[in-house]
């Protein structure tokens, strides 16, 4: 007989059993859960609180607008311009491939590197893929943002230079911040992508014209998509710098320049304070095309160009001074004793020393000829005597003592300072001796002798105003964005010429000869207007290659100089001009300072001057657009009137030296 009582004991036995271990399993699950909420709540509740705001929350870094660049009268050289710049959130991206695939033959991306560039980038951070996009691919991102989460526009300042590639070598330019640059910073204040300045004023003082960054806060959906602004930024601009140069100077400087088609550089200075008034180098490129990164293609047409578009030709080239270089040599006749102002040689043609001829540049001769009329005529012989008596190393001396041999202390960057040859120089540099012969050279600027425009400028300044050697500067104030001035740069003496003023008196009277007496080899830089006399010294330095080696053509051609400053009793203004395989300094490089000193005196008439004339008008640059990438604008099939200023001056190769 089955025993019920027993079965249903047993039975309620192992249901209890299984709702217990049903119990035990719901038990079991809700500990495991709790732990996980308390595990993810409590210990890592900062890392996913961060993680949930990064996918509602976009932070948008915006840099603050650089600082102003203003010539000399608060006229705008280089500000910044709104700018639409295509970026991403890598982790709002859904399929990248796709995206880039879109992207092919729409926009101008490298995208191998836009790829790199992405999947090397934190995460949740806005990332710039390309700044100032064009009208048309900003019309294509519009078009398709649907398929392109992650995707956005955002507007940025960007740095704009109103006259396109006016004083690009003073300037300078931006570029993106290298990683050797981002590690080197010691305060955190860049990101990887962010716009440095990278060369000239824009690189040197850097930290006083970057703006302050700012964060954008926005809302996004989960395609990261913007829904609404949460906190707009407040950026800081950067300061402003109130720069010396003179725009309308600058102008007449650089299209003087690039109406010869030749390379050159011009400076010009206020000989009274070093004040730079006009640093032109040809040719040249347009910094807005680094504003925004430039593409790799016009980089590598910059930088293998064979004319060298990147040097700043004023503090980087070196250059013999040629017949310029008797300035110094008769200082340092007079300063040594060794000729009197009435010392007279004879120029036969030709000076004969250690058995080889050295020719004047007249070869028929001046014959009997004093310092001053040396000076005027530029008489080679003349100085081959004066050099065989100075000797190389007082020659040396006072090379240095016009400030050769050593940068001029503008401050840009890699200025050089030449080479003033010597008897120490030369063991120390090929271990030889110096020969007497190689003093025949020096005397008339040739030989070893290398300078830069600026030195050259900086030298006829010294003798303008009476012996005071000047540091050049670019900057007179900086100022903070509310307009007030942080620091102010004054004129800074370096040292005094220790030569007799009536020297330097004499020598000055020379140089007003050079332009005014008959005979004089710089008639073409004479001024127009009355009571503006200029006094000046030309040059003509052998280029490599030339007559000796029996080659022709303009890059053998010899480098024209000219060094002036103006009005002769009252010096405002010097000027220093190069103007490569230019032939003779007389007939290319003193007309060009001649109209740049008439441009000056147009603007700046002395006291009781009859208005001047109206003179050949230098286009406004802001309207010039790039053929050649970086390198020109195109020019009118007319000639410009920096050219016809130049023509009407009768510029042709029969005036020497």
């Amino acid at each position: 007989m089955i025993d019920l009582k027993s079965l249903h004991a047993t039975g309620m036995t192992g249901l209890r059993a299984r709702l217990f271990l049903l119990r035990g399993g719901i038990l079991l699950l809700f500990g495991v859960l709790f732990f996980r909420l308390w595990y993810l709540q409590v210990i890592h509740e900062e890392r996913f609180r961060q993680l949930a705001e990064n996918n509602r929350v976009r932070t948008i870094a915006v840099q603050g607008p650089r600082g102003v660049l203003y010539d000399r009268y608060k006229r705008v050289i280089a500000s910044s311009r709104p700018a639409f710049n295509l970026t991403v959130v890598p982790d709002d991206l859904l399929d990248l491939d796709a995206i880039l695939q879109l992207f092919k033959g729409h926009l101008d991306l490298d995208l191998e590197e836009v790829k790199k560039k992405i999947e090397s980038a934190y995460p949740y951070a806005s990332l710039a893929l390309k700044r100032d996009i064009s009208r048309q691919e900003l019309a294509f991102i519009e078009e398709h943002k649907i398929y392109l989460p992650g995707i956005t526009l955002q507007i940025q300042p960007l740095r704009y230079y109103r006259y396109n590639d006016l004083a690009a070598h003073a300037l300078g330019y931006l570029g993106e911040i290298s990683e050797h640059q981002l590690k080197a910073q010691s305060d955190g204040e860049y990101r990887m992508g962010d716009m440095v300045g990278q060369y000239g004023l824009e690189k040197g003082l850097e930290p006083f014209l970057k703006g302050m960054r700012a964060d954008r806060l926005l809302e996004v959906d989960a395609l990261g998509r913007e829904l609404r602004l949460l906190r707009p930024e407040q950026f800081i601009p950067g300061h402003s710098l109130s720069l010396t140069l003179d725009v309308d100077i600058q102008q007449a400087a650089e299209e003087l320049l690039a109406a010869t088609g030749k390379g050159g550089a011009v400076v010009t200075l206020d000989p009274n304070t070093g004040q730079v008034l006009a640093m032109a180098s040809r040719p040249s490129f347009d910094p807005n095309l680094f504003a925004a990164g430039v593409p790799r293609k016009i980089w590598a047409g910059l930088v293998t160009d064979k004319k060298h578009p990147l040097q700043n030709r004023a503090l980087q080239g070196l250059y013999p001074p040629g017949s310029v270089f008797k300035i110094i040599m008769a200082t340092a006749g007079l300063e040594e004793g060794v000729i009197r102002p009435d010392t007279a040689f004879f120029c036969p043609g030709s000076f004969y020393f250690g058995g080889r001829s050295f020719r004047c540049w007249r070869k028929r001769g001046h014959g009997s000829v004093s310092l001053h009329r040396a000076l005027v005529e530029s008489c080679d012989v003349y100085f081959y005597q004066l050099g065989r008596r100075l000797g190389i190393d007082a020659i040396a001396k006072y090379s240095h003592l016009y400030g050769f041999g050593e940068p001029s202390g503008l401050g840009l960057d890699h200025e050089k300072g030449g080479t003033v040859p010597s008897t120490s120089w030369k063991r120390q540099r090929f271990h030889q001796p110096w020969y007497p012969g190689e003093t025949i050279s020096v005397a008339i600027g040739q030989g070893y002798n290398q300078m830069t425009p600026m030195q050259l400028a900086v030298m006829i300044s010294a003798v303008a105003n009476g012996g005071k050697v000047y540091r050049p500067y670019l900057v007179k104030r900086i100022e903070t964005p509310e307009g007030r001035a942080e620091k102010e740069f004054e004129p800074e003496l370096r040292w005094r010429l220790p030569v007799n003023p009536q020297n330097l008196e004499f020598i000055r009277k020379a140089l007003w000869g050079v332009v005014n007496e008959p005979g004089g080899t710089a008639s073409k830089a004479r001024s127009k207007f009355p009571g503006v006399e200029v006094a000046g010294k030309t040059g003509t330095a052998q280029s490599i290659g030339g007559e000796k080696y029996g080659m022709k053509g303009i890059e053998t051609e010899d480098h024209a100089l000219f060094v002036a400053f103006v009005p002769f009793d009252k010096p405002q203004m010097a000027v220093a001009v190069l103007l490569e395989h230019g032939g003779h300094g007389g007939s290319a490089a003193a007309p060009i300072a001649g109209a740049i000193i008439e441009r000056y005196f147009q603007l700046h008439p002395l006291p009781g001057m009859p208005k001047p004339p109206e003179l050949g008008v230098i286009p406004d640059f802001s309207q010039r657009t790039l053929t050649t990438p970086g390198v020109r604008g195109p020019r009118p099939k007319v000639a410009p009137p920096s050219r016809k200023i130049l023509e009407e001056r009768d510029v042709g190769p029969e005036e020497a030296d």
